[in-house]
């Protein structure tokens, strides 16, 4: 089964330094019907505006990626952590026992197009910790690569959470991708516009919900396409 989520169907939060859209119940946006999908529960797509961005906030027992689109993502934690996450740089926080931390845009000028993904740690009460690695090489090489799995795979960050595998690729013009088999398949346009068989046309922001995915595949369109897929239980 595939359901087709477009991109102005999202919760929209409006400030005067964010422009965010959620693709599940998330903050003061409740739907009990939209909650999460598999075991991803939150994927945020927030643009913040120069010299601005999240201030210092919680979490805990919560596994958090994120992946920048654009500009530059300054983080700083409770951990001693301090990094700034640019384009092609997979980031994972393992929150844990409890961390808080900031996110804000560095820049004076340009602004900051980010995606942050959240999926339960499998094991509650670990200690916090982060992890980042620059994965720009292998994703220039075309096709769907493996950037955070809880299998402690060699190729990708790992995460808490046995069940849950991250995906991305930035498929070249009309390049096409088997989609990772798994129970509960979400697949999201981050950039360009792909093809779903026989779905049609995804645009920049539009998303598929998908429920046993085996044998599907996602083709960009001419101008190519930039796309991010987690595969859970």
């Amino acid at each position: 089964m595939i359901n087709i989520c477009r991109a102005e169907s999202r919760f929209h939060t409006r400030l005067d330094w964010l422009d965010s859209r959620h693709s599940f119940s998330f903050g003061e946006h409740f739907d009990p019907a939209n909650t999460h999908h598999g075991l991803l529960v939150a994927s945020n797509e927030n643009r913040v505006r120069p010299s601005s961005g999240f201030g210092s906030h919680d979490h805990r027992d919560m596994e958090i990626v994120t992946w920048v689109l654009s500009g530059r993502l300054e983080h700083a934690d409770s951990e001693g952590n301090h990094d700034i996450i640019y384009p092609g740089l997979v980031q994972r926080m393992t929150a844990g026992t409890g961390i808080s931390h900031s996110e804000t845009n560095p820049s004076a000028d340009e602004e900051v197009h980010f995606i942050q993904m959240w999926v339960p740690a499998d094991t509650p009460g670990v200690r916090p910790s982060y992890e980042q690695r620059d994965v720009n090489g292998r994703l220039g090489e075309g096709g769907l690569h493996l950037l955070a799995s809880g299998h402690q795979d060699s190729d990708a960050i790992t995460i808490r959470q046995r069940n849950a595998c991250f995906w991305a690729g930035r498929l070249r013009p009309s390049e096409s991708a088997a989609i990772p088999e798994a129970v509960h398949t979400h697949l999201f346009v981050a950039v360009g516009r792909a093809w779903l068989d026989e779905e049609g046309l995804l645009g920049a922001g539009d998303a598929a919900r998908i429920s046993h995915s085996d044998g599907l595949y996602v083709v960009a369109d001419s101008e190519g396409a930039e796309v991010l897929i987690w595969a859970t239980v």
